[in-house]
């Protein structure tokens, strides 16, 4: 193991632990599977109802709905990304962490290379904790027995959502280091992730569609295969482009931050 890999792995290993001992970690991750269960059981709930009254043939796979309730229950993990790097940019603790790791880019590493698989994770679980939901309480003859959880349907879901969710919270991660502030932070998340593309379907242009289905929401459900979106359907291109169109927005924001992180002073 080289020096710079060794200084990696203890970086790694300082931003595991400020990580795991805050409590705004674990209310951040409760917050968000109390979304995702809540927000499964109501997108669920509406579509079973509305497919049994129109009396309309097929079932619902338990973890469909899921999917769609992860772009809203997205946002604790937004919380949990910016909470990773601005409070010490309010407290001035980033002096610290910049001492101990001066070189620049290992701090950002450090705190993806742990980012990333604990909201990986987190999606699962919580994605499976809401599926289970959905099975167990929308599945009875009330709502026409027509909610199923096929296996082979059920897990590509649960971990396209994981890394749809690790790939925001990155995202976010690069915005913190750029912004430098949890205001700025959370506007500029949301409105990337949930409020420019939701204007520009509004505007009902051609461009403004076409321009919406490019940022995060729609690449998003349509990496996740969700066929419950804001257009009233699926998002029309395949899940391999949506990973495409994710990916470039997490490299975006990354190299902004980054950037930003090199330049500019502590």
């Amino acid at each position: 193991m080289n020096t710079w890999t060794r200084e990696l792995a203890r970086a790694t290993g300082a931003e595991w632990v400020k990580l795991r001992s805050v409590r705004s970690t674990w209310w951040c991750l409760a917050c968000m599977t109390v979304f995702m269960v809540l927000g499964s059981l109501a997108i669920g709930g509406g579509t079973v109802t509305e497919m049994v009254r129109q009396g309309l043939p097929g079932t619902l796979s338990a973890s469909d709905p899921v999917t769609s309730a992860a772009v809203f229950a997205q946002f604790g993990l937004v919380a949990l990304a910016m909470l990773t790097i601005t409070p010490e940019y309010a407290s001035g603790s980033v002096r610290i962490t910049m001492q101990a790791t001066p070189v620049r880019g290992r701090v950002f590493a450090a705190k993806a290379l742990v980012l990333a698989p604990v909201t990986f994770v987190a999606g699962v679980v919580a994605g499976g904790v809401a599926t289970a939901s959905v099975h167990l309480l929308l599945s009875s003859e009330v709502f026409g027995g027509r909610v199923t959880a096929p296996f082979a349907e059920v897990v590509p879901d649960l971990l396209s959502m994981g890394v749809f969710l690790a790939l925001v919270s990155v995202t976010t991660l690069g915005l913190g280091f750029a912004t430098r502030s949890s205001a700025g932070t959370l506007t500029t998340a949301f409105m990337l992730l949930m409020g420019v593309p939701l204007l520009l379907v509004m505007t009902g242009t051609p461009i403004g569609f076409e321009a919406s289905l490019r940022m995060p929401l729609f690449a998003g459900l349509a990496f996740m295969g969700s066929s419950d979106t804001p257009m009233g359907g699926a998002v029309p291109y395949p899940a391999s482009q949506g990973l495409v169109w994710l990916l470039v927005w997490t490299v975006a924001a990354t190299a902004v931050g980054h950037a930003v992180l090199r330049r500019r002073d502590a």
